[in-house]
């Protein structure tokens, strides 16, 4: 249960801190030019770089003095500033997708209407991108739940304070004991499960309201 409930705690402080900065990320991404590629290759380095590589550079840049003049290895600030890293694919490309989809034309005719930039954004593109925004907060939450590799090289497994649901896994199979990782497993299994049902779910529309809403 302790490391059930660290790991809920990483997850929603992961979620409260990244969405936001998400949604500011893919909005301003539309807007950029030659360097839109490269941002966009940088944002989704985490998906493809192996846990030990993305591990190795956030211990090397946390440990010491680390960029905040204090040591951030092995404590809970230190795995929060890595799961939000490893986090930024799963939060942007889904709400950078979903601002992407609006018709240009809409955002014409709220020019010409007169709204600022910042109305257009509170007022259409938001409400807009609410399915893109919804998913991004699922995916963002299940894969914090269920992150291993950098967690372990950057906060080890001091209990309560570093080691997660999906570390206290490997430490009882490590044990031999086979009915406590089997029951934290199938924990993780079911989140999965539904966080993908949900993010399915508000990604897809009925044929026939599809058909409704094109016409």
């Amino acid at each position: 249960m302790e490391a059930l409930i660290l790991s809920l705690k990483l997850a929603i402080w992961t979620l409260v801190l990244i969405l936001p900065f998400g949604v500011w990320v893919a909005h301003h991404l539309q807007s950029m030019g030659k360097a839109r590629s490269w941002i966009e290759a940088a944002l989704a380095l985490p998906l493809v770089l192996p846990p030990t590589v993305l591990g190795y550079y956030l211990l090397v840049g946390l440990g010491g003095k680390s960029i905040l003049g204090i040591p951030l290895v092995f404590s809970f600030t230190g795995i929060l500033i890595a799961s939000l890293i490893v986090n930024l694919p799963f939060a942007i490309q889904p709400i950078q997708r979903a601002f992407e989809a609006i018709n240009p034309e809409i955002r014409e005719a709220a020019q010409v209407s007169g709204l600022s930039q910042w109305q257009i954004f509170r007022l259409i593109e938001l409400p807009l991108a609410w399915r893109g925004i919804t998913s991004a907060a699922v995916l963002t939450f299940a894969h914090t739940l269920g992150e291993f590799g950098v967690i372990l090289m950057v906060g080890g497994a001091i209990p309560g304070e570093t080691k997660t649901v999906s570390i206290a896994i490997y430490d009882k199979v490590q044990s031999f004991d086979t009915v406590g990782a089997g029951a934290l497993s199938f924990i993780l299994l079911a989140t999965s499960l539904i966080a993908i049902a949900i993010s399915y779910g508000v990604f897809s529309r009925h044929p026939s309201r599809a058909k409704k809403w094109r016409s």
